[in-house]
């Protein structure tokens, strides 16, 4: 499947592609035409199936374990503990609730772009903050823009349940998720682990 969210960015790079061509730019646009396949890959969403344990807290992001922190050194309550993961141009972008709950809060916060791997883009960087009810206790979701496109999404609304494994948003090109858990669970991933979104099994219920 790929992302509705695609249209404006092909349709961009198909009529720049069209107009070089006319101009006899063929190898412009050529090289548009190879974006606007970069940009259909960028944009794919797959389907993806959490694992049955119900104890298990999913990664909401697809890519690789940054750092790991603990609330003193971090953004999250007393007594988290925060997993960051980077996504890369190359992975999937979509982000997925990493367990049951209903979406408490949702905080939008304005900032810089600098680029998402950095530890001022941590502290910095534009973000949206979404705060999701378990029964376990509050789980707290930032998705950080990065510096290419600088857009953070999010789809669901104050109120909204979600399903872990479910679609909540997307974050364009180069970016981060922080994900801060309650001390009901015990991590299981280790910095420099690569994840999946609404599949790989980061926290496990004590």
């Amino acid at each position: 499947m790929i992302r509705k969210e695609v249209i404006p960015y092909v349709a961009g790079g198909l009529f720049l592609s069209s107009f070089f061509y006319l101009l006899w730019l063929e190898p412009l646009a050529i090289a548009c035409l190879v974006i606007c396949l970069f940009f259909l890959y960028f944009f794919r969403d797959p389907e993806r199936n959490p694992p049955a344990d119900p104890d298990c807290v999913v990664s909401p992001a697809d890519g690789k374990v940054i750092e790991i922190r603990q609330s003193s050194e971090s953004f999250c309550p007393n007594g988290y503990a925060e997993i960051s993961i980077f996504m890369s141009p190359l992975d999937v972008h979509v982000n997925r609730a990493p367990f049951d709950g209903v979406v408490k809060e949702i905080i939008y916060t304005p900032g810089k772009f600098f680029s998402a791997f950095k530890e001022k883009a941590y502290r910095e960087n534009e973000n949206i903050k979404i705060k999701l009810e378990t029964s376990y206790g509050d789980i707290v979701v930032r998705q950080v823009a990065g510096s290419i496109a600088r857009r953070a999404v999010c789809w669901v609304k104050e109120g909204e349940s979600l399903k872990k494994g479910e679609r909540f948003g997307m974050i364009k090109f180069s970016s981060r998720v922080d994900v801060c858990l309650p001390s009901s669970f015990k991590i299981q991933v280790k910095v420099g682990d690569k994840v999946k979104a609404g599949q790989t099994i980061i926290a496990l219920l004590q």
